[in-house]
């Protein structure tokens, strides 16, 4: 009978310590799950992933009923550890007896178990949560109180027991796709990042400068034909009287179709002029591409806040800013860039930052101005002289040209 009351105390110590490693290993997978695989599993009909989703969707009831079950087994398993140690050794072991629980209970009950959970959350949360679901159902009353007199300490420390937001922020989402490489192709990732960070680039960020753009006084029929006969652009930007009294944008396609048709004379073609669609600068490209969609436009004058045009923006570049540069645009960017023997680069200065910085890899900042010529402006605060030079991060940047007081070439020098 000694024997058998000595075998069922190590029997039920054991088993203890087994409960103890399950309720720390719950509690530890039940936390570290990925709710969106989560979510994904419970689309396709899992039913221990509804459960586990379920379960999650009450943490009060689900950490009230991990904890106390697992204190009920530690504690519990001291006291048995404590029977035993008596009835073998005496009451002198009991010290002895509670260091070697503790050991055994922090490598097999909690830092193992926990260690496995962590690293493998599915397998374990998922066959967990039927046990969990039976001890919430079977001790919630006791897991009420537990739960209610732990809001209530909060309530004193001034937490609030409001929920928990479960949305997440851009930076957490490039974070989600940055770690999904071995899932997405490098370039559908690149493209993913590029639509979280729309909402950061403004449309004055890569619009088309005013003084880029061509336009023509819709009361001059020569210059009208003049420019027509030899522009190389898609659209012709138009005014009246004024460069500052916008009319509107004539596309180089409907005039070709007045061509084909045999229709094309200078009244037709201003009849074509379509009226501006004004763009406020500040607007991030997120919003943009939006407001384009809504309002079936590709293109838009940007204006600030007094009114005034600074430039032109187009819906294929905030697509490029998405997919990346066109074939087309890509070798005018090569033109404003020249790489040297000795790997320093011949720029023209009009060219923007952002630009910049995604050519050669740099990272030049366009917080006050947006194009090169801005940059070196905002440094030196004067209008510069040729061979001045100055450093920018670790970028070496020289006044090669200047042509009436205006900067026309730029050598750029990447420094290690």
């Amino acid at each position: 009978m000694e024997d058998l009351s000595t075998f069922w105390l190590v029997s039920i110590l054991l088993g203890l310590i087994l409960g103890s490693a399950f309720f720390s290993s719950a509690e530890t997978s039940m936390m570290a799950i990925n709710r969106y695989r989560l979510k994904a599993l419970s689309n396709k009909n899992n039913k221990n992933a509804k459960r586990t989703e379920k379960l999650l969707n009450d943490l009060d009831h689900l950490i009230g009923t991990i904890l106390l079950g697992n204190n009920f087994v530690n504690i519990f398993a001291s006291s048995i550890a404590t029977l035993l140690a008596i009835k073998l050794y005496g009451e002198g072991s009991i010290v002895y007896a509670s260091i070697l629980l503790t050991f055994i209970i922090l490598i097999f009950a909690e830092t193992t178990p926990k260690t496995f959970a962590a690293k493998n959350p599915e397998k374990i949360a998922l066959p967990a949560s039927i046990v969990i679901e039976l001890l919430i159902k079977a001790f919630k009353p006791f897991v009420w109180i537990i739960a209610q007199l732990s809001k209530n300490i909060l309530r004193l420390f001034g937490v609030k027991n409001s929920e928990q937001e479960s949305g997440i922020s851009p930076e957490e989402l490039r974070m989600v796709v940055h770690d999904a490489k071995p899932v997405i192709a490098s370039n559908y990732q690149k493209m993913l990042l590029n639509i979280i960070d729309l909402e950061k680039v403004k449309v004055e960020d890569i619009m088309i400068p005013r003084h880029e753009l061509i336009s023509v006084d819709i009361n001059n029929h020569d210059d009208i034909l003049s420019q027509l006969e030899r522009i190389q652009h898609t659209r012709l930007l138009t005014f009246d009287g004024s460069p500052d009294n916008i009319t509107g944008v004539l596309h180089m396609r409907d005039v070709v179709n007045l061509y084909a048709k045999g229709e094309f004379s200078i009244k037709a073609a201003l009849q074509l002029v379509r009226k501006p669609y004004f763009v406020p600068e500040g607007t991030s490209l997120a919003h943009q591409l939006e407001h384009f969609q809504t309002q079936k436009r590709r293109l838009g004058l940007v204006v600030d806040e007094y009114g005034e045009v600074r430039g032109l923006v187009v819906l294929e570049d905030i697509l490029e800013e998405i997919v990346g540069q066109f074939t087309s645009n890509q070798n005018e960017a090569i033109e404003e860039v020249v790489k040297q023997k000795d790997g320093s680069y011949l720029i023209d200065p009009r060219i923007s930052i952002r630009e910049l910085n995604t050519l050669l890899e740099i990272n030049l900042s366009a917080a006050k101005a947006k194009t090169l010529n801005g940059l070196i402006l905002e440094e030196l605060q004067s209008i510069p002289k040729r061979d001045i030079s100055f450093k920018v991060d670790n970028v070496l940047i020289e006044i090669m040209q200047i042509s009436e007081q205006t900067i026309k070439l730029v050598k750029l020098t990447k420094l290690d």
